[in-house]
């Protein structure tokens, strides 16, 4: 008998997993999936780390996360520097003085300042929307060009039906910084992340190709508690119906040369462009392989954003009202289970970073095992 069954061995189960262990426990680890590691997994492919899953890039002002992951990965000095392209313009993410300079040929902080403050004048109130939003934030030129597309295509709806809470804030520097995040601590773990889940998981039992919702009553008289990390609505057969995701598609291609973009992210901001963004992989790494040696491929994904269907790769959920509702629903039915305990992004139906995802079943485990 375990005292812990884990499904799902993604940030959230294998934290919880390592923490239960180090505290005595009998913990088994279970997926569904070929591999550890959830959405974060990177397998090595003409030695680049290649983020499957999509790009993930570790960043956080939370000192004690950032202790922790660094006892299972050295962590690289990687910066986020996404490059916009819209229709063949580029233009500096997040918004600062470079973009502001090319928009609109201003040179000082105040002549941007002044330029953002006149095209904000056309909302007046509170924003209703998405749309009305961004410009009440950035302007009409920024919004037009950097904003609608992108969102449109993430999101799969017009701007003016989405609320306008999803990008309460924009990010506006008045400063030449290109560094996306407003972070203490920030890289991408030596290796690629299915190392830190490995070091993670060192010593803990795993069963890999197991999906515990086609045999619960088995697995469940296995363990005192289980700790469930997928969808909450999968859980519990979608009896309420099925809360609304995103998912992503990604076209990926190894190329025979050795600089494709020279960024590890561009996104593609006008609607015409399918593809919401390229990452090419090895920049995550500085194009080099762990003996510091230039790679002479290059692996590129095409990020496609759909609406999540079942059988998809649910990646984000859609926190709208209406999901909101029925998320606190089946809430009311995760909390009546006595055995069963819900976390992480799917589990709490949650757009989670990664930090977050970890300071979270910190706490969890804190809280669990000192009972």
């Amino acid at each position: 008998m375990y005292d812990y069954l884990v499904v799902g061995s993604g940030l959230f189960g294998s934290v919880f997993a390592r923490q239960a262990t180090d505290a005595g426990k009998k913990v088994m680890v279970i997926d569904k999936r070929p591999n550890i590691a959830g959405n974060v997994y990177t397998e090595k492919i003409e030695g680049i780390n290649f983020h499957k899953y999509g790009a993930h890039i570790f960043h956080t002002n939370n000192t004690e996360v950032w202790n922790y992951v660094n006892r299972f990965a050295t962590f690289n000095r990687f910066t986020n520097s996404p490059v916009a392209n819209y229709k063949g313009e580029l233009y500096s993410m997040p918004f600062n003085m470079y973009t502001f300079n090319k928009m609109w040929g201003v040179v000082t902080p105040e002549e941007a300042a002044a330029k953002i403050e006149e095209q904000k004048k056309e909302i007046t109130g509170e924003p209703g929307n998405l749309e009305e939003q961004a410009i009440s934030l950035v302007g009409r030129d920024i919004y037009e060009k950097l904003v609608k597309g992108y969102t449109e295509k993430q999101w799969g709806r017009d701007c003016k039906e989405l609320p306008a809470f999803i990008i309460k804030r924009l990010p506006v520097r008045l400063t030449f910084d290109n560094n996306y995040f407003n972070a203490l601590y920030q890289g991408i773990p030596v290796g690629g992340y299915t190392k830190l889940v490995e070091n993670m998981l060192s010593g803990i039992e795993v069963h890999l190709n197991e999906d515990y919702l086609e045999n619960k009553a088995k697995w469940d008289s296995m363990a005192d508690k289980v700790i469930y990390t997928g969808a909450i609505d999968a859980y519990f057969d979608y009896a309420l119906g099925n809360l609304e995701y995103r998912s992503v598609r990604f076209e990926n291609e190894v190329l025979d040369i050795p600089n494709f973009q020279g960024n590890a992210a561009v996104n593609y901001t006008d609607r015409e462009t399918p593809w919401t963004r390229i990452i090419e992989h090895k920049w995550f790494e500085f194009g080099k392989d762990e003996n510091g040696n230039d790679l002479p491929k290059t692996i590129i994904s095409k990020e496609y954003s759909s609406e999540w269907k079942p059988g998809d790769e649910p990646y984000y959920p859609v926190n709208d009202e209406k999901n909101g509702a029925l998320y606190a629903k089946y809430r009311e039915l995760a909390d009546k289970e006595s055995k069963v305990i819900f976390g992480g992004r799917l589990g709490e139906y949650k757009y989670y970073d990664m930090d977050a995802v970890i300071a979270s079943a910190l706490e969890l485990a804190k809280n669990e095992i000192s009972i």
